[in-house]
C-alpha cells in the first residue's frame, strides 16, 4: 500500500508552512495540518507579533518564490542603535559598513514585517501547490512510527501514513511529548508587551534596542511612521499596564520609547505573551523530526527566535530532497541525525547569547552596568567584531542551507 504522503507536518504556523512549501515546490507529497481554522488563522486579530527578517531568512523566501509577494509591505533595517538605558556610550551597525565585495555588502540588515502578512502569503501558496494536502482545523492525535513507516492519527479518525513526520506544533509540542523528548526549560520574570507606536518623524529603517532594568525595550521599524514595539517588562507589572487606559497607556509607552521620532501614540491592540526558554535534548526521534519553536525557544532579546525556525526548515528541507532525489528513505535514520548535528550548535550557540545578554544587561548593580557599556564602546570602535556580529546578525555565517544562500532546492 502506498503512503498518503511522503511527509506529514502537523503544525501549520509560519514554520510548518515553509517547511510544505519548499518541500513541496521540490515534487514530494506533503499533508500539513493544523488544528486552526486557515481563515482565523488570516484574521488580523490573531496575532499582533511583527517579525525581524534576518538577510540569511529573506534569502529563503527569495529562493522559494516568495519574497516578491512580501516585499511591498516589508520595512528595511538599515542600522541597528544599542543604547543601555540612558548612558551616553552605544554600538551602532549599518549596513553600509559591511566589507565591499561580499555579497551582501550594501544589503539591509533585515526587514520587519508582521506576521499576519506573512502567514497570509504563506497560506496563500500552500494551497496554490498541487502536491500539498493543507488539512485544517484537523489536530494529529498521535503518531506510531516503525522501520518502515510513520501512521498519524487525526481528530476525525482519520489515519495518514508518511515516511516523516515533521513537528511543528509549538513550544508544548504534544509529539515532542509523546515521544519522550526531554527538555531544559524556565520562565524568565519578564512579559513581552507587543504592540505598534505611531510617530511623528520617520525612523529612516533605524532599528532601537533599549536596555531598560525591567529588560530590552525593542522599536522596529514598520512600513510607513510606525514601529513595531517588543517591550520586555516585570511580569508582575504587565498585567496592570495592559489593563491600562488607552491615555495612561499612551504616557508610559512614550516615557520608554523617548522622543527622538517626535510624539508617539500607540495604535492597535497590545498583545503579551511570556518570556522563556525551552531546548529540546535532541530534535529527532524515529522517523520523527522537530522544527522551531518544538525544538527551541529563545529571548526575544535578538528578534532571532523565527530566523531560527527558519534555518531548520532550511536544512531538513535540504537534506529531504536530496536523500528523495536520491531514491532513499526520507525518514532514515541517518538524514535525521544530519539534520539534528547541523542545527545544535547554531541553536545551542543562540541560546546562550540571548539568555547571557538578558541577565547581563536587565538589571541596574553599577559594576555590571559600567562593564557592559564600556563593553558595547569598545566593540563599536573594532570594525572587523562588529561586520561579524552584523553577519552573525544576518544569518549568514556558519555552515548555510542552499537556501539561505539564496540557491534553489
Amino acid at each position: 500500500m502506498s503512503d498518503d504522503a511522503e511527509l506529514l507536518i502537523a503544525g501549520g504556523g509560519l514554520n510548518g508552512l515553509l517547511l510544505g512549501i519548499a518541500c513541496a515546490g521540490a515534487g514530494l507529497a506533503v499533508a500539513l495540518v493544523d488544528r486552526e481554522d486557515p481563515e482565523r488563522m488570516l484574521d488580523q486579530g490573531f496575532d499582533g507579533r511583527s517579525s525581524a527578517i534576518a538577510y540569511g531568512s529573506q534569502q529563503v523566501l527569495a529562493a522559494l518564490g516568495l519574497w516578491p509577494l512580501l516585499a511591498g509591505e516589508a520595512e528595511p533595517i538599515r542600522e541597528i542603535r544599542v543604547a543601555d538605558d540612558d548612558a551616553k556610550l552605544f554600538l551602532h551597525y549599518d549596513h553600509r559598513e559591511l566589507a565591499p565585495g561580499q555579497a551582501q555588502a550594501g544589503a539591509p540588515l533585515g526587514w520587519i514585517i508582521e506576521n499576519r502578512v506573512l502567514r497570509r502569503v504563506l497560506i496563500e501558496q500552500a494551497r496554490a501547490l498541487p502536491t500539498l494536502a493543507f488539512l485544517a482545523p484537523l489536530a494529529v492525535d498521535r503518531v506510531l512510527t516503525s522501520a518502515a513507516v510513520a501512521e498519524a492519527a487525526l481528530c476525525d479518525g482519520r489515519r495518514l501514513t508518511a515516511r516523516l513526520v515533521a513537528a511543528a506544533d509549538g513550544a508544548a509540542s504534544p509529539l515532542r511529548h509523546a515521544a519522550s523528548i526531554r527538555t531544559l526549560e524556565w520562565r524568565y520574570p519578564q512579559t513581552a508587551i507587543v504592540t505598534t507606536a505611531r510617530h511623528a518623524r520617520p525612523h529612516a529603517g533605524v532599528a532601537v534596542e533599549h536596555f531598560l532594568p525591567a529588560g530590552p525595550f525593542a522599536i522596529l521599524p514598520m512600513t510607513g511612521n510606525r514601529s513595531s514595539i517588543v517591550w520586555t517588562e516585570h511580569e508582575e507589572l504587565a498585567p496592570r499596564l495592559l489593563a491600562l487606559a488607552d491615555a495612561e497607556f499612551a504616557v508610559e509607552l512614550a516615557a520608554r520609547f523617548g522622543d527622538f521620532l517626535g510624539a508617539v501614540e500607540p495604535v492597535g491592540p497590545r498583545w503579551s505573551y511570556p518570556v522563556g526558554l525551552m531546548l529540546a535534548e535532541r530534535y529527532v526521534d524515529r522517523r520523527l523530526a522537530l522544527i522551531g519553536e518544538a525544538a527551541h525557544v529563545i529571548h526575544p532579546i535578538a528578534g532571532q527566535g523565527l530566523n531560527l525556525g527558519i534555518r531548520d526548515v532550511a536544512a531538513l528541507a535540504e537534506i529531504v530532497i536530496d536523500q528523495r532525489r536520491l531514491g532513499l528513505d526520507i525518514g532514515d535514520d541517518a538524514p535525521l541525525r544530519r539534520y539534528q548535528q547541523w542545527r545544535r550548535l547554531d541553536t545551542m550557540m543562540l541560546a546562550a547569547v540571548t539568555d547571557g545578554l538578558n541577565r547581563l544587561f536587565s538589571n541596574s548593580i553599577p559594576p555590571l552596568r559600567l562593564a557592559r557599556d564600556v563593553g558595547l564602546a569598545a566593540v563599536n570602535r573594532l570594525p572587523p567584531l562588529k561586520r561579524f556580529l552584523m553577519r552573525d546578525a544576518m544569518g549568514i555565517t556558519g555552515t548555510l542551507p542552499r537556501l539561505v544562500r539564496g540557491e534553489k532546492l
